[in-house]
Formats: structure tokens, C-alpha cells, sequence
């Protein structure tokens, strides 16, 4: 099958690149022509909060994509679509997070469903933003009007999906584990990598933003380190609260046991925080799912997170990590310490290499098989 993914693509950064990277060698390694069609430029610089939108590390899985699409530019949306007119697919599978891009994506699945006869996928990681704003309904309702089919990858999505088609056609397959990281080396190696002595080791991992939740992170460690040692890895670039998160951890004594890697993390870096580390802690206040999750699963790493979204989904709890609460201090260090006095990472990683092998790219392929046929 001649297909497109449109989506963000290397040298773009972050997630969803990896996410089009991986659907791309899914659907190759099952026979079908597949091309990406990516922005050249995703947000212009003044609504981006990061320092850059470019990878400067290599590519891991490479692709066949073209850089076309600006998401602020309706020029370039119709020279995609005749860019499309010469490659002709069979179906467009549209990565869709966030409302911004619904004008974008509207345009060019309407272009190619009216004059290519072309089937309109949407693949939701989210249908409702995080951090809603005037004109998100409306757009979402643009951003999905032109789709024939979608895949969600969580109840939430799931029901906020129905909520806005009630009639969908979809299918709700898992985010798949994220498996284009570098392979685990050894905890203790990982460890003298970063200079670390503690016996006990937390990561949060991820762009900082107060829908994250790192704050509650911050507020359970008083209570943490009245009852053990242990430092936390704090890995991802500040988007928001930068001053007021490194305020609360002088204010709060924890500013020793508590290192910032405030960038993003290079590919190759990766491995290096998830394998020295014994537990991931998510402290979301808003998710739908998190792909977070997946990098821990990739390396048997077990998770607390919060009950929201489809988190719990992806994390049984007492199986692969626990469940606690949204904002509440007192649960996550509750679990944290449950976690380290129950020595439970190895019966938790051991369920974690069963319960990821449902979470698989070539089940997203076969979907998109499925509902593009």
C-alpha cells in the first residue's frame, strides 16, 4: 500500500518524531511504500518555549520525509498536497496532538480526500489539550472533521474522541514502547557515568510544564528523605516555572538531594538516566497517555504515576509500578517509600518484560492496515 504519514519527522526533535520514525520502520518492514510528509517548521519561535525545535544529534531510525509543511503558512499546505498529487497514496495517516495544527491538517486532508480519493487517518495521542485556550473546541472540531478513521491509545482519548465523533470509525491500540533509545548498559556503570553515590535513585523525566506535576515531585521529597537517601533526576528542559520549582527546593532543604539536567536529553544520553536509575515517578496532573512511560518500559523500568488519563492503563498497579493520586505529596512519598522497602524493582521489571510485548509497533502497523485497507 502506497501510504504518507504526515507528522513531525527528524531533524525535528522529541517525541513525535521518534513516534513517526518507529510507524514509518513498522509499516516499511510490512511491504507498503511509506514517505513522511514533516513541517519545516513546527511553531514559530515566539510561541516555542524551549531553546530549539532542531535535533543536533543523529538520526536514529531514518526515514523517507520531506520537510513541507509550515504550520503557520497556507501556502506551503497547498504545495504539499501537490506534492501529494504526484505520489498519489492510497491513505494519509495524520499524527495529531495538539489543535494548533488543525488548520494545517484540515487543509491538506481535505485537499487530498476531495481530489485524491485518498483514505484520512488520524492517529490521537491527544483529542482535548493538557493546557486548554480560547478556540480549542472549534478547532479541535476542524482538526478531525475531514478524517475517515482514527486510532486512539487510551479510554480517555477514547471518550474524548467519541465526545466530538460520536459515530467514529476507530480503534484503540497502546502506545508502543519507544524503542529507539541505545540498549541498557549496567546500573553501576550508568551511575559512574553521571557521578552518582547514592544507593537509591529517582528519575522525572520530560519537558517541565505545571501540567507535569513536578511540583508535587518536589514537595513529597521532605517526607522521602526523613525516612531514606536518595536523589532525584530531574531530566528535561523547563518550559515554565524554572524559578519558582529551584525556589521551592531551597525553601523546602531538598536542594542537595535533588540534581537538575535542565536541557533537552540527547538520544544517546538516554539510557544513561533510565538505566541508573531504580524508578521512574510521573506526578502528572493531566494525561491522556505518556510516552514517557514507554521509554521506562523500553528499559524494564518500573513507574509511579498519577491516576489520570490513561495512565493507569499503562501502568497496573502493584504489577509494573504503582498509582497514587494527582497532587498529592503525601501518596507519591508514600509510594516511593512502599517501593524501596518492599524491594520490589525486580519482581516489577520482571512483569514489565511481559507486559510490554502488547505494546507493539507492528500491532500499530496492522491497525492502520486494517482501517486504510
Amino acid at each position: 500500500m502506497n501510504l504518507v504519514i504526515v507528522g513531525t519527522a527528524y531533524p525535528m526533535r522529541g517525541g513525535i518524531a521518534h513516534y513517526t520514525a518507529l510507524l514509518f520502520r513498522a509499516l516499511s518492514a510490512r511491504g507498503h511504500r511509506v514517505r513522511v510528509l514533516s513541517f519545516k517548521r513546527q511553531y514559530p519561535s515566539f510561541l516555542f518555549p524551549g531553546k530549539t525545535q532542531r535535533d543536533e544529534g543523529p538520526e536514529l531510525v531514518p526515514v523517507q520525509a520531506e520537510a513541507l509543511l509550515d504550520s503557520v503558512n497556507p501556502l506551503t499546505w497547498f504545495r504539499a498536497f501537490f506534492r501529494l498529487k504526484k505520489q498519489r497514496p492510497r491513505a494519509l495517516v495524520f499524527k495529531y496532538w495538539m489543535p494548533f495544527f488543525a488548520p494545517c491538517y484540515a487543509t491538506v486532508s481535505w485537499l487530498a480526500r476531495r481530489f485524491l480519493g485518498a483514505r484520512i487517518l488520524t492517529l490521537c495521542d491527544n483529542i482535548v489539550p493538557h493546557e486548554k485556550k480560547p478556540g480549542d473546541l472549534l478547532l479541535t472540531r476542524l482538526g478531525l472533521k475531514f478524517s475517515d478513521c482514527f486510532i486512539v491509545q487510551s479510554e480517555a482519548v477514547e471518550s474524548q474522541l467519541l465526545q466530538f465523533r460520536p459515530a467514529a470509525r476507530y480503534l484503540k491500540i497502546p502506545h508502543p514502547v519507544y524503542e529507539i533509545f541505545p540498549p541498557a548498559v549496567p546500573k553501576t556503570q550508568a551511575r559512574r557515568l553521571l557521578s552518582i553515590s547514592e544507593p537509591n535513585v529517582m528519575l522525572y523525566f520530560g519537558y517541565i510544564r505545571a501540567y507535569k506535576g513536578l511540583r508535587y515531585l518536589l514537595e513529597a521529597m521532605p517526607l522521602i528523605l526523613k525516612r531514606m537517601r536518595v536523589r532525584l533526576l530531574v531530566c528535561g528542559e523547563f518550559y515554565e516555572g524554572r524559578r519558582e520549582l529551584f525556589a521551592l527546593a531551597e525553601r523546602s532543604g531538598i536542594r542537595e538531594a535533588v540534581t537538575f539536567h535542565d536541557r533537552f536529553i540527547a538520544n544517546e544520553e538516554v539510557d544513561s538516566f533510565f538505566c541508573a536509575s531504580d524508578v521512574v515517578v510521573l506526578p502528572y496532573v493531566s494525561a491522556t497517555q505518556s510516552g514517557i512511560v514507554q521509554v521506562a518500559y523500553h528499559y524494564d523500568k518500573p513507574v509511579i504515576v498519577t491516576s489520570v488519563g490513561g495512565l493507569p492503563e499503562m501502568v497496573p498497579d502493584g504489577r509494573t509500578g504503582f498509582v497514587v493520586r494527582p497532587r498529592d505529596p503525601e501518596a507519591i512519598a508514600a509510594a516511593v517509600l512502599r517501593y524501596y522497602r518492599e524491594k520490589r524493582e525486580r519482581s516489577f521489571s520482571r512483569n514489565i518484560r511481559i507486559e510490554k510485548k502488547k505494546y507493539s509497533w507492528d500491532r500499530m502497523a496492522q491497525a492502520v492496515e486494517t482501517l486504510t485497507s
